[in-house]
């Protein structure tokens, strides 16, 4: 059943037209990602589909009685409730309810001394209230809102504050724990994982594939669609499209979807020069009948659209990093923080070397900045030592872009760090997506995403062979953000880089250094030895560092099976990928021939029919190492690994 459905949806700002004749359902239990490049609308249709704006066309019909939950980007401004009060808020009517059968519980004991008809009465209207404040949960409220308190990372001391007090993260995610204790039928959620640290945005996660209410999410967290969305609306040039199957199925068949549309788009614009060739040959010679029939044809033809193009990326050229010495950060007995008696962690003995990469990981207000402050030596340690190694140029992107200064243009800062003149910092700009007059923004009117290009555009200046990076990801676009994981893939130096972006972090591999309970402790293995450690438990009780070495120990030994069935089970995904496209293939040179057998073109139907055979044969091949992989076990990686030499 469809709870929303969008018609003709359409936004426009004076002449610019945002989108258009946009098509949306969103039936019961749909876990739908809408995604696109920043302002190509995904705020505007949330908000619509929410009731809070009139599209300037179209319309949106809900379902009889369906309640619409709506997370904003950025909250309104807070009241004078506490923390407490505003997720108990969401369950008013339970509140309600518990006071209903308190005052019922006072007529009860008023009647008590004396039976009568009117008594039994108010018990049997008693046990029918009791009965549905306890199927609706009502004696679970504290507990509830406890759960989500503690979830979305708030602590004890958060609880009795006022609202007001809190800062903007704060109260965005006080007003998501309200809206998940709500329990609308649907969710609109713009940014949902904004200000969440890691922890969190898993809790929120797991709490959301167990929820059985429709979700439209609005997110730049990769890792976060794979795990929860089974839909993608991708909008994109006043255009939207939807794909099946979460983030990476939306991103493959994207891929193809851009891949077939333009070879059929060249394909087309072929037929059509030739064609237009002919005319214009014959017009005015003997074949004018003809020339003029093709004419028409021509002008009968539906075209085919090119793929629409993705928006421009940051053009970051980082390879050309100047070799370091091997060990590029040591951290020896090290204590990080402001106050002695209090440090925000202790770190086991660690090390960064030449080309290697560390994901930094933890709590929001864990310390991840303060290393690295303390690594560029702003901040003295409390104990022990941090020390980069020989020749190391330090490459430092700071969580709120300290370099982009107000009261400057775009312009003037790459003037100022650069011998770049006029021209030729107009030129590299291009490259960063700042054009024409953008270039003359004063930094203060900056976007979040364009702040942040801008920020890259300075880091590039600085030629470094280790980055630092405090949260990259942050403000950038999907596209951006992919944009920015090439690139810190091709770098030549190190990387460590402090984020909550997990798709990053597994794209990138290498070390993950976690902050849990005051420590610091590596992990040579990366991010899913980590994931794998702490639900074994290794968070819990004392002496993390030796439950720590213990798990990788154990881990390692096992290592290489599981790599083997890793690959044979990738294996069997690549051949049924590559199958299907072979059959689309074969299929296009089938209509092909087709075409070419009509058209009597004996030399095009005997090259297409060479193709098509050669086409069949790869199929077959393929098939036979398929039906291979799927008798042994198929999709079952310890079952392929059996079979994979």
């Amino acid at each position: 059943m469809s709870l929303l459905r969008g018609e003709a949806l359409a936004v426009s700002y004076g002449a610019h037209d945002v989108f258009d004749d946009v098509q949306v359902e969103v039936p019961h239990g749909a876990r739908i990602a809408l995604i696109g490049p920043n302002g190509c609308g995904k705020t505007s249709l949330l908000r619509i589909l929410a009731g809070l704006d009139t599209p300037a066309g179209g319309r949106v019909h809900r379902a009889r009685g369906v309640t619409v939950g709506y997370l904003p980007q950025v909250p309104e401004p807070a009241g004078d409730r506490t923390l407490v009060q505003e997720l108990r808020s969401a369950l008013a009517d339970l509140d309600a309810e518990r006071l209903e059968l308190a005052a019922l519980e006072a007529e009860i004991a008023a009647a008590d001394a004396a039976p009568s008809p009117a008594r039994d009465e108010l018990l049997e209207r008693y046990d029918r209230r009791q009965a549905r404040f306890e199927a609706r949960g009502g004696y679970e409220m504290d507990l509830r809102v406890d759960r989500v308190l503690t979830g979305l990372g708030f602590t004890a001391a958060d609880r009795d504050q006022p609202l007001g007090t809190l800062s903007g993260g704060q109260q965005t995610r006080a007003l998501l724990g309200r809206l998940l204790l709500a329990s609308p039928d649907v969710l609109l959620l713009d940014e949902p994982t904004n200000h969440l640290d890691v922890g969190a945005i898993e809790w929120l996660e797991a709490f959301l594939r167990g929820w059985d209410g429709a979700l439209v999410a609005v997110a730049h967290d990769r890792a976060f669609l794979d795990n929860v969305v089974t839909r993608v609306w991708e909008l994109a040039g006043g255009r939207l499209e939807g794909f099946s199957g979460n983030y990476s199925a939306y991103a493959l068949q994207r891929a193809e979807r851009d891949e077939a549309r333009a070879k059929a788009h060249a394909r087309q614009a072929a037929e059509i020069a030739r064609a237009e060739e002919f005319v214009r040959r014959n017009i005015a010679g003997q074949n004018t009948r003809r020339a003029q029939s093709r004419q028409k044809a021509i002008d009968r033809i539906e075209r085919v659209e090119a793929p629409t193009a993705r928006a421009a990326t940051p053009g970051l050229r980082l390879g050309g990093a100047p070799r370091s010495g091997d060990k590029v950060i040591r951290l020896q007995g090290l204590s990080v923080g402001y106050d002695p008696r209090r440090p925000l962690f202790r770190a086991e003995d660690l090390e960064l070397h030449w080309r290697g990469r560390v994901a930094l990981l933890g709590p929001n207000g864990s310390g991840k900045t303060t290393l690295l402050r303390t690594l560029l030596g702003e901040l003295p340690p409390l104990a022990g030592h941090a020390r980069l190694g020989a020749a190391v140029r330090v490459g430092y992107l700071s969580q709120t872009h300290a370099r982009v200064r107000p009261g400057r243009s775009v312009l003037d800062h790459i003037l100022d760090e650069s011998p770049l003149d006029i021209p030729a910092a107009r030129a590299y700009l291009g490259r960063y997506r700042f054009s024409g007059d953008d270039v003359f923004k004063d930094a203060e009117t900056l976007s979040g995403g364009e702040r942040a290009r801008l920020a890259l555009a300075l880091l590039e200046l600085d030629q470094p062979n280790l980055l630092l990076l405090d949260e990259p990801t942050n403000h950038l676009d999907i596209a951006s953000q992919e944009a920015l994981q090439a690139v810190l893939s091709g770098f030549d130096g190190s990387v460590l880089m402090v984020t909550h972006d997990r798709f990053l972090v597994r794209a990138l591999g290498g070390q993950v250094w976690a902050i849990e309970d005051g420590e610091l402790l590596g992990f040579s293995e990366g991010y899913d030895a980590y994931r794998a450690w702490r639900e074994a438990g290794g968070g819990d009780g004392r002496d993390k560092s030796h439950r720590r070495l213990q798990f990788e120990s154990a881990r390692r030994s096992s290592r290489r099976a599981e790599a083997a069935a890793r690959r044979a089970a990738e294996r069997h995904q690549q051949l049924e990928a590559e199958l299907a496209r072979g059959e689309r293939g074969i299929q296009a040179l089938e209509q092909e021939l087709e075409r070419a057998s009509s058209a009597q073109d004996v030399e095009e139907v005997v090259r297409l029919a060479a193709e098509h055979a050669a086409a069949r044969a790869r199929q077959d091949v393929l098939l036979e190492e398929w039906l291979a992989l799927e008798s042994a076990g198929g999709d079952d990686p310890a079952a392929a690994a059996r079979a994979t030499p």
